[in-house]
């Protein structure tokens, strides 16, 4: 008999990318039992020097292809810019490669039918990171939503705001939103909006929105408005659930991640002078409500460890894919209806 190695009963996974959120991916695979990782790449070689400094033991190439082509790997995490995207995905699922990609899975609707339409055809898992939607804060706001207990949902409102990191390749909203509009479908069981507007403007580059505020309406008259800039003051990371009998707000650059008020206007029935039964004359009054703020106990961790245990659960039990190309392409057409509703600003306006 020869020498060789029995194969591992974990994953055996390749990293393709490893710029500003890679590390964050490949330490969270590392530290996954269920992971081996057998490869990095990156075209940089300073980014290649950054992981043989961190992990010296990793193998490291600077062609994405040696991931692709190597019959030993069964799955890879994709953290390229997103105008690749596509390309790498379906390359790997032809490949016969479960694929993980950060979001958006692709930056065109038809690029990510035709991810959904190959990883269905060959059985593979196709899953976009959208990462707020395995945070334990977004989960419990879900929970709260779908049990009534903030009563019919009326409208919401998020703002994702920063000083920096402006990027060329994309614009704030292709940048920011995938985030929020992913929390919204969420939220929402992933209806399909009747209406997306947008408003942006270009202040520091040409023709690349520094500021975009999104307003959706989605049906039963439920109204969703977004506010994402690369050129605001304030760090926020906030969104409010207004319902009918409650409200909640989730920030996820606070403490204490959700607060729900126990706050709203009902309306309330007053007899009239007319008290003849089959007469009855009710005039509507309406009650200010504002109880006390609860916060509950929420225990947290990290996002990125239960994306990857879900990614490996899809792999191992087949479990359906929380981001998987159905979620993925909501996503990606709501900013593409944005796109096509563009504000055009006054002739003269900077």
């Amino acid at each position: 008999m020869g020498n060789t190695k029995p194969r591992s009963t974990r994953i055996r996974v390749a990293q393709i990318g490893v710029g500003y959120w890679g590390p964050n991916l490949l330490r969270n695979l590392l530290e996954n039992s269920r992971f081996e990782v057998c490869l990095v790449c990156d075209a940089s070689a300073e980014r290649r020097a950054f992981v043989k400094e961190t992990h010296p033991d990793l193998r490291l190439a600077a062609d994405a292809g040696e991931a692709l082509r190597d019959p030993g790997i069964d799955a890879v995490v994709i953290a390229t810019p997103a105008a690749t995207h596509a390309g790498l995905v379906l390359e790997a699922l032809k490949k016969g490669k479960h694929v993980f990609v950060e979001k958006p899975m692709a930056t065109s609707s038809a690029d990510i039918d035709a991810i959904g339409a190959a990883a269905r055809a060959s059985g593979l898992v196709a899953m976009a990171g959208h990462t707020f939607l395995y945070n334990e804060a977004v989960r419990f706001v879900k929970r709260l939503i779908d049990d009534g207990e903030l009563g019919e949902v009326r409208y919401i409102y998020g703002q994702r705001l920063n000083l920096g990191r402006i990027r060329s390749d994309v614009d704030a909203m292709w940048n920011l939103a995938p985030h929020d509009v992913s929390i919204l479908q969420y939220w929402l069981n992933d209806p399909a909006p009747l209406s997306v507007t947008k408003h942006g403007m270009s202040y520091v580059q040409p023709d690349v929105n520094d500021v975009v505020f999104l307003n959706l309406v989605y049906p039963d008259n439920v109204m969703a408005n977004l506010h994402v800039s690369w050129l605001d003051p304030h760090r926020v990371r906030r969104m409010t659930v207004v319902g009918s009998r409650k409200m909640a707000v989730y920030d996820d650059a606070a403490k204490d991640k959700v607060v729900i008020y126990d706050k709203g206007i009902d309306p309330m029935a007053a007899v009239g002078e007319d008290m003849a039964f089959d007469k009855m004359n009710y005039e509507k009054v309406y009650k200010l409500r504002s109880g006390e703020a609860a916060i509950p106990k929420i225990l947290f961790r990290e996002p990125l460890k239960t994306q990857m245990d879900h990614f490996a659960d899809c792999i191992l039990k087949k479990t359906p894919c929380l981001t998987g190309p159905e979620h993925a392409r909501k996503v990606v057409r709501i900013l593409e209806m944005a796109d096509a509703s563009v504000f055009e600003p006054a002739p003269g306006a900077r």
